[in-house]
C-alpha cells in the first residue's frame, strides 16, 4: 500500500495543473500523479494542431462563459477567481510567454506543445511530484477517513483524490457506483459528413457563412471549410457544440441551410443585388467571376446549381435564374449524413452532473474530499482555447482549496 497526501487521477492538462498549483501552496507534502496510459500530457501534445491552444484572448469572465455550451453558469464564479489573464501570468512566471493570434486564439510563442509539456514536466520535477505511468484504477472506496484506490499496479491510500481524467468512461463508472450522476457522454466537437455535387473537388476552400439546423433553434456564423467529406470550420464547430444533444438525438442525421453572404443578405436583398450586377456587368459570363467576397469556384458551382449554363451572360439572365441564384447564394440546402471527429481534438458533452459539485471549490458534494477538474465535469466549449481555460480554472480552484483544508490541520 502506498500513501499519499492527494492522488490526482489522470496525468493531462487538468491533473498536472492541480498538482503543481496545490505542491506550490504546501510544499513538501507528497503528490502523485496516476495516469493510465504510458505517456502523460498526450491530448496536450496534439492539441491546435501540435501548437496547444493554450486558453483565448477573453478576460471578462462573464463574457468567456458565453463560449460553453454546458457550464455556462456553474464558471461563472470560478472565473472570477482564475481567469485568461491569470493563466497567462502563471505560465509567463514559468518562463512561457503566449501570443495572441488574430481570431483571439493563444499559443506559446515558440508556436509548440512541447513548450508546455516541457513546463509542466520541469515543475512536478522541481516540487517532487510523482507521475506514475500504466496505472489503470480498478476501483475508488472510502476506508476510515482516507481513500484507497486500487489499479492493475497495486494499492494506493490518500486523504484527498482529484480526478481529472476527461471523457473516461470506466472513471465515470466508478463514480457512478460512488453515487455521483453521470450525464451521457455525446460528441460535442465534430464535423458534418456531406455527399454533395456542389462541394466535390472543393476541399481547402473556405468562406464565411451562417450555417442553420432546419427544425431546430441552432445557428451560428464563422468561417466554412469544405474538406473531402463535407463541412468544417469554425461555424460548423460551433453549431456542433451548441447542438451536441440535439443534434446526437437525430442521429447525426439532419438538413442544414448556408447563407454564403451571412446575414448581410436574405434573398431579396440578394436578388437585388444580383440585378443591379447584371445592369452593369451585362456582357460578362456569369460563372467567370463572384462579385461576392467568397472564392471563384465556389461561386462557380452555386451559379450551375441555380440551372444557369457556364456561357450565360449576366444580361442573359431572367427573373427565374436570378431568384434561383439568390436562393442558392443565401439558402443553400445541405442533408447531413454523420460525423466526423474534428482532427483529434475528440470533446464531449457529458460527465459528472454539475449539480453534485461545490464550484466555491470543485469538491463533490456527494463524497468528502474528492474533487474534480476539467473535462470529467459536464463542461464543454466550443473550440479556440475554451477547454483548456475550464482545466486551468477548475484545477487552480480545487488546488487552493485543498491546499487550505490541508493549512488547517
Amino acid at each position: 500500500m502506498k500513501n499519499y497526501e492527494v492522488l490526482i487521477v489522470g496525468g493531462g492538462a487538468a491533473g498536472f495543473f492541480t498538482a503543481i498549483n496545490l505542491a506550490e501552496k504546501n510544499k513538501g507534502i507528497k503528490i502523485a500523479i496516476l495516469e493510465r496510459g504510458k505517456e502523460v500530457l498526450s491530448k496536450v501534445r496534439i492539441s491546435g494542431g501540435g501548437r496547444c491552444n493554450v486558453t483565448h484572448a477573453c478576460f471578462d469572465p462573464k463574457e468567456l462563459t458565453e463560449f460553453y455550451p454546458r457550464g455556462s453558469k456553474e464558471l461563472r464564479g470560478p472565473f472570477n477567481q482564475f481567469c485568461t489573464g491569470d493563466t497567462i501570468e502563471w505560465f509567463e512566471k514559468k518562463g512561457v510567454s503566449l501570443k495572441i493570434e488574430d481570431d483571439g486564439r493563444m499559443f506559446p510563442d515558440t508556436d509548440s506543445s512541447e513548450t508546455i509539456i516541457d513546463c509542466f514536466l520541469k515543475a512536478t520535477a522541481e516540487l517532487n511530484i510523482d507521475i506514475l505511468t500504466g496505472y489503470s484504477v480498478q476501483d475508488v472506496f472510502q476506508k476510515d477517513d482516507s481513500w484507497k484506490i486500487d489499479t492493475n499496479q497495486g494499492a494506493f491510500e490518500a486523504n484527498y483524490l482529484v480526478f481529472t481524467t476527461g471523457s473516461n468512461p470506466k472513471i465515470w463508472g466508478l463514480l457512478a457506483g460512488q453515487a455521483h450522476q453521470i450525464i451521457e457522454p455525446v460528441a460535442s466537437l465534430f464535423t458534418f459528413n456531406i455527399k454533395d455535387k456542389r462541394l466535390v473537388d472543393l476541399m481547402g476552400i473556405s468562406a464565411a457563412a451562417t450555417v442553420k439546423v432546419k427544425g431546430l433553434k441552432l445557428e451560428a456564423t464563422g468561417p466554412l471549410l469544405i474538406t473531402h467529406w463535407g463541412l468544417s470550420g469554425p461555424g460548423i464547430l460551433r453549431l456542433s457544440a451548441w447542438g451536441a444533444r440535439e443534434l446526437a438525438a437525430r442521429n447525426y442525421q439532419f438538413h442544414i441551410q448556408v447563407n454564403w453572404l451571412t446575414d448581410d443578405f436574405n434573398v431579396e436583398d440578394a436578388e437585388q443585388k444580383l440585378a443591379e450586377i447584371k445592369q452593369d456587368h451585362s456582357k460578362k459570363i456569369v460563372v467567370k467571376k463572384s462579385p461576392f467576397d467568397f472564392p471563384n469556384r465556389l461561386w462557380e458551382r452555386l451559379v450551375l446549381a441555380a440551372g444557369i449554363t457556364e456561357e450565360a451572360k449576366w444580361a442573359d439572365l431572367n427573373k427565374k435564374e436570378l431568384h434561383a441564384l439568390a436562393t442558392q447564394l443565401t439558402n443553400s440546402e445541405f442533408q447531413v449524413n454523420g460525423k466526423s471527429t474534428f482532427k483529434e481534438e475528440f470533446v464531449t458533452a457529458g460527465g459528472i452532473d454539475l449539480k453534485e459539485v461545490n464550484f466555491k471549490t470543485m469538491e463533490s458534494k456527494l463524497l468528502k474530499n474528492v474533487f474534480f477538474a476539467g473535462e470529467i465535469l459536464n463542461i464543454d466549449a466550443i473550440t479556440g482555447g475554451f477547454n483548456f481555460q475550464n482545466a486551468w480554472t477548475t484545477g487552480f480552484i480545487a488546488a487552493t482549496a485543498i491546499a487550505e483544508r490541508i493549512n488547517q490541520k
